[in-house]
C-alpha cells in the first residue's frame, strides 16, 4: 500500500521546492555575507525543521488533518487576535518574537483557514454540489475567509490577507460555484477599488500604490526601493554579475535583500538564466498542484490543492511582480526562496499535504 502512494505522488512537487530552496540559499549566502551569514544559518534550521514537519504530515492521512482543521482554524483566530496587542514592527503587528527567533501567525493559518474552508465547503455540499451557490451557504464559506482576513488587514499586512483571497477564489472555483457570483464580485472589486482608494486605504497603503504608478516622483523616498531593484536585475544581464559581485547588493542599495528583494538578488548575480529558471520551476511546481487537485480521490483533497495552488500562485506573482516594478510592493515573500521561518514551514506543510493527496488519488473529480 505504502508502495502505491509513493508511486502516486508528484514528485516534481517537492523537488521544485528543493530547487528553489538552493537558489534561496545561494542568494542569502550572498546577501548576509556582511553580517557572518546569520539569516542564512537561521535559514538551513528553519529548513530542516520544514523538512521534519513535511515527513508528518505526508505520512498522516490528510482526512485526519481535516478533521482536526476546527481546532487548528480556532488556535489561528486566536493568535492573529493576540498578535495584534505584540509591539509594531515597520509599522505592522504580525510577529511574536521568541528569543533570537519571530513567528508570523498570519503565515501558519493560512493551511488552517484552507483545510476548514475545505472541509466547510465539503459539508455544505453534502445535498449536491450546487448546495454551494444558495447565497446564505456561500456567505457561511466567505465568512470563514473573511474573519482571519480582517484581523490581518489590522495588523495591517494588505499582501498576506490578499493570498487568503486568492486561495478562496481558486477553491470556490474548482467547487462549482455559478458563475453569476464571480462576474458579479469582480464587477465589486471594480467599483469598490477607487472608493478605498480614496475613504479606506491609510496614506502609507495609498503612498505605495502611487509610487507603484509612478516610482519617479520620490526616488530617494517611497520610489527608492523599487527603482533600485529594477536597476539590480537589469544588470545582471544574460548570466549575471557572480555571487559575492552584485553591486546593489553587496553596497546596500537594495533594502530588504534577504526577504522582499531576494528576487533583485537572483536577477543582478545570477542573470536572466537563473531568473528565469526560477520562474519556471515555480509554474511546474503550480502546474503539478493544479493536477493534484484536477486528480484528488475526494472533494476535499481537490479543494485543498486548489487552496495551496492559489497561495503559491500568489506570491510568485506579487514578489517578482513588485521587484520588477508590474505590481505594488506589499511586503509578500518568495516562498521557499526569501528567509522566513515562518513561511519555510508554512510552505512546506502546503508540500506535504499535496504529496499526501496525490499519494492517496485514484480518479478525476474535477468539476467541469
Amino acid at each position: 500500500m505504502k508502495n502505491k502512494i509513493f508511486k502516486n505522488m508528484e514528485w516534481w512537487i517537492f523537488i521544485s521546492a528543493i530547487l528553489l530552496c538552493i537558489v534561496g540559499f545561494v542568494a542569502l549566502y550572498s546577501a548576509t555575507q556582511s553580517d557572518n551569514f546569520e539569516d542564512l544559518k537561521k535559514q538551513i534550521i528553519w529548513f530542516s525543521v520544514s523538512i521534519v514537519i513535511m515527513i508528518i504530515v505526508v505520512f498522516v492521512d490528510y482526512q485526519v488533518w481535516v478533521k482536526l482543521s476546527p481546532i487548528f482554524y480556532g488556535i489561528s483566530i486566536l493568535l492573529l487576535i493576540a498578535v495584534l496587542f505584540t509591539k509594531a514592527i515597520n509599522g505592522a503587528s504580525s510577529w511574536f518574537n521568541i528569543g533570537v527567533f519571530s513567528l508570523q501567525p498570519a503565515e501558519f493559518a493560512k493551511i488552517s483557514v484552507v483545510l476548514f474552508l475545505a472541509a466547510t465547503i465539503v459539508k455544505i455540499q453534502e445535498k449536491g454540489k450546487s448546495e454551494i451557490n444558495i447565497f446564505w451557504k456561500l456567505g457561511i464559506i466567505l465568512a470563514v475567509v473573511a474573519v482571519p482576513v480582517l484581523l490581518i488587514l489590522l495588523q495591517p499586512d494588505y499582501g498576506t490577507a490578499a493570498a487568503y483571497l486568492v486561495a478562496l477564489v481558486l477553491m470556490l472555483f474548482v467547487s462549482g460555484i455559478d458563475k453569476k457570483y464571480i462576474i458579479s464580485a469582480f464587477v465589486i472589486v471594480l467599483v469598490s477599488l477607487p472608493l478605498l482608494y480614496f475613504f479606506v486605504l491609510p496614506e502609507h497603503a495609498k503612498e505605495r500604490i502611487d509610487v507603484f504608478l509612478n516610482p519617479e516622483s520620490d526616488p530617494r523616498g517611497s520610489g527608492y526601493n523599487v527603482i533600485q531593484s529594477k536597476i539590480a536585475i537589469g544588470a545582471g544581464e544574460l548570466t549575471g554579475m557572480g555571487i559575492l559581485n552584485g553591486n546593489q547588493t553587496q553596497l546596500g542599495y537594495l533594502s530588504p535583500k534577504t526577504t522582499d528583494f531576494i528576487y533583485s538578488v537572483i536577477g543582478e548575480e545570477m542573470g536572466f538564466v537563473i531568473s528565469a529558471g526560477v520562474v519556471l520551476v515555480y509554474v511546474t511546481l503550480i502546474t503539478k498542484a493544479l493536477y493534484v487537485a484536477k486528480t484528488a480521490k475526494d472533494d476535499v483533497g481537490s479543494y485543498i490543492a486548489a487552496g495551496i495552488s492559489g497561495i503559491f500562485l500568489f506570491h510568485m506573482a506579487e514578489n517578482i511582480g513588485m521587484t520588477l516594478g508590474l505590481l505594488p510592493i506589499t511586503g509578500v515573500p518568495l516562498l521557499f526562496i526569501s528567509y522566513g521561518g515562518s513561511s519555510m514551514i508554512t510552505s512546506f506543510i502546503g508540500i506535504g499535504l499535496l504529496l499526501n493527496i496525490s499519494g492517496n488519488r485514484k480518479k478525476t473529480i474535477f468539476v467541469k
